[in-house]
C-alpha cells in the first residue's frame, strides 16, 4: 500500500514537472523526484524480504538498524496465568503469575542460509520473589556438517525435552514434561553447555550430545560430563520437520543420559533411560512413556538428593471442535527410597486457540507426595500462552 501511494505521488510530481514554468521550479521538483525514488526503492527492498537489515526510515527522524548478518529474526514466548491452590492442611492461595518470558534473536549468516547464532533470554522469579533475567540458549548452529546432520555448539538444546514439547506434550505453559517436572522423574532439564548433533531423515531422527550435565542453571563443578541421546523412528514419515497437530504421525523414541559425577545429583552418577511413543492425527493425540534410573542418588544417606526410581506418564489431546481441545495427563514416579514413595500428577483441562498468537488454557492440577516435602496439592489454573 505504501509503495502504491508513493508511486502515485511520484507520477503526480512528474506531471507537475511537465508544466513547470521556471528553471528553478524544475530543479526543485527534480530534487523531490529523486528523494521520492529513493524512498520507493527502500520500501520495495523491505517488502520483498531481501534480508535488508540496514534500513533508514523515510520519516525525517528515522531509526537506523544495523547488523553484520543479512537476516535477523526476533521472537518471544510468554506464559501468563492465575492459580488458585490448596495444600493439605494449608489455606487456599490465589495469585497471578508470569511463569516464563522468553526473548529470542537469531542471526542468519546468509539470505538463504540455515547456519545461524541464537540467543534466548528468560525471566525467572527467585525464592525472594525478585525477578532475574538468565541465559537459556546461546549456541551456534551449523547445518549439514555431516550427511543430514547439523550441530549446536554452546548453551544448547539437550536431546529430549524440545522434541517432546513439539509433538508429544504441547502445554509447557502449565507443566514441564515428565522427565523434567519436579513432581515427576525430575532427572534433567532443557538446556546445557555442550554440543548436540541433530540428524533428520524422513523415517529416522536423532540427537546425540555431550554436556556438562548440571543444566543451564545448575552449579557446574567440572567433574564428569553427561552423554545424552534421543533416537526416534518415524513410522509414518515426517522426521525432517517438527510435528504439527494437523498432520498424522506415529513416532517411537529411545532416550536417556549417562551423567558422571553430577553435582546437581549429589556428586553421584545419574544414569537413566526411557522409551516414548506418540500417535497423532488431526482429531486427537495419544502419548506415553516409561523412564527408569540405572544409577542415581536415593537420599538414603540423609541428603536431600533423591532421584532413583522408575515411572510412567500418559497424556492425550482430543480436538473436539475448531480451535477447542480437551487435554489430560497422568504421571507416576515410584522412588526407590520408600520414605517418599510414589509421586503422582494429574492434569485435566480445556484449551482455546484465540488466534495464531494466543492460546487460553483452563485446567485442574493435582499433585501427591511431592519429593522431599510429602505435600499434596490441588490447583485450578488459568493460562494465556502468547507467541510472537
Amino acid at each position: 500500500m505504501r509503495k502504491i501511494l508513493l508511486s502515485t505521488v511520484a507520477i503526480a510530481t512528474m506531471a507537475t514537472v511537465a508544466t513547470a514554468s521556471t528553471s528553478s521550479d524544475l530543479k526543485e521538483l527534480k530534487a523531490q523526484m529523486a528523494a521520492m525514488s529513493e524512498k520507493i526503492e527502500t520500501l520495495e527492498a523491505k517488502d520483498a524480504g531481501k534480508g535488508v537489515v540496514e534500513v533508514a526510515s523515510i520519516a525525517p527522524k528515522g531509526t537506523l538498524v544495523k547488523s553484520k548478518v543479512p537476516v535477523l529474526k526476533f521472537s518471544g514466548k510468554h506464559y501468563l496465568g492465575f492459580v488458585s491452590s490448596e495444600a493439605d492442611g494449608g489455606d487456599r492461595e490465589n495469585k497471578f503469575e508470569t511463569r516464563r518470558n522468553y526473548l529470542q534473536v537469531k542471526g542468519y549468516f546468509g539470505e538463504d542460509s540455515k547456519d545461524y547464532f541464537r540467543i534466548t533470554l528468560d525471566t525467572h522469579q527467585d525464592e525472594t520473589n525478585d525477578w532475574k533475567v538468565r541465559l537459556k540458549y546461546a549456541y551456534l548452529y551449523l547445518d549439514n556438517i555431516l550427511p543430514f546432520t547439523g550441530v549446536e555448539i554452546g548453551q544448547a538444546h539437550r536431546p529430549w525435552i524440545d522434541y517432546e514439547e513439539h509433538g508429544g506434550w504441547n502445554y509447557r505453559s502449565i507443566s514441564k514434561v515428565f522427565v523434567e517436572a519436579s513432581n515427576g522423574a525430575h532427572l534433567t532439564n532443557s538446556a546445557d553447555l555442550g554440543v548436540n548433533f541433530k540428524t533428520k531423515t524422513e523415517y529416522f531422527s536423532s540427537e546425540l550430545g555431550l554436556f556438562n550435565g548440571e543444566g543451564y542453571h545448575g552449579d557446574e563443578n567440572g567433574e564428569g560430563l553427561s552423554a545424552e541421546w534421543r533416537l526416534t523412528g518415524h513410522i509414518l514419515g515426517g522426521g525432517t520437520h517438527k510435528s504439527k497437530a494437523k498432520n498424522t504421525y506415529a513416532n517411537v523414541s529411545f532416550l536417556g543420559q549417562w551423567n558422571a559425577d553430577s553435582n546437581k545429583h549429589g556428586n553421584e552418577d545419574l544414569n537413566w533411560y526411557g522409551v516414548h511413543a506418540v500417535y497423532n492425527q488431526p482429531a486427537f493425540l495419544l502419548a506415553g512413556q516409561y523412564v527408569e534410573t540405572v544409577d542415581a542418588a536415593d537420599g538414603l544417606d540423609g541428603s536431600t538428593k533423591n532421584f532413583a526410581g522408575s515411572g510412567y506418564s500418559v497424556n492425550g489431546e482430543f480436538r473436539f471442535m475448531n480451535d477447542w481441545n480437551l487435554i489430560g495427563r497422568y504421571d507416576s514416579f515410584e522412588l526407590d527410597n520408600t520414605v517418599n514413595g510414589e509421586q503422582t500428577t494429574m492434569i485435566a483441562g480445556v484449551t482455546y486457540k484465540y488466534n495464531k498468537y494466543v492460546e487460553f488454557i483452563a485446567n485442574y492440577l493435582g499433585e501427591e507426595n511431592y519429593r522431599d516435602t510429602g505435600v499434596d496439592q490441588d490447583a485450578i489454573m488459568l493460562t494465556a500462552e502468547v507467541n510472537w
